[in-house]
């Protein structure tokens, strides 16, 4: 039973994660209304499931890691994409290391052509990252080790 429930919500979480790419790519935002509910019930289903406080540590984990960097530097990230980085953690829990380093590394390689097309001007023109940290988070859900 556990192995359905797991199957069921990795194909929610990616599927929220696609949604969420999508909206960041097109307007510039990760909505709350989808980021915030998906990571109560992705949360709610892995401690049912796989009781743990991982989940939620891992969560406040990784975005506590985004906020500081957003933080650090004003208008570079979002708080979206803070709230994306909860939604990671609470699903792919001990994993979402992994997700935020494939994420951040994929995100680089955009961001290194920018600056070498554009120069300084560059560090003004943003890319979006949820398609990224989604990117991150599917590589930690499938590649990422065992559960909780």
């Amino acid at each position: 039973m556990s192995g359905t429930v797991d199957a069921l919500v990795a194909v929610f979480f990616v599927g929220v994660l696609a949604v969420v790419s999508v909206v960041d790519v097109r307007r510039r935002i990760i909505p709350n209304r989808i980021v915030l509910p998906a990571a109560a019930i992705v949360l709610a289903a892995r401690t049912a499931v796989h009781p743990s406080v991982v989940w939620i540590v891992a969560g406040a984990g990784a975005a506590a890691f985004l906020l500081a960097a957003a933080v650090l530097r004003p208008g570079g990230m979002g708080m979206g994409d803070v709230k994306l980085a909860l939604l990671l953690g609470v699903a792919v829990g001990r994993s979402v290391p992994l997700a935020l380093v494939v994420a951040l590394a994929a995100a680089a390689v955009p961001s290194v052509v920018l600056l070498a097309r554009h120069g300084a001007r560059a560090r003004t023109m943003g890319i979006p990252l949820a398609p990224f940290l989604a990117l991150g988070g599917v590589v930690a859900l499938v590649a990422g080790g065992p559960l909780g």
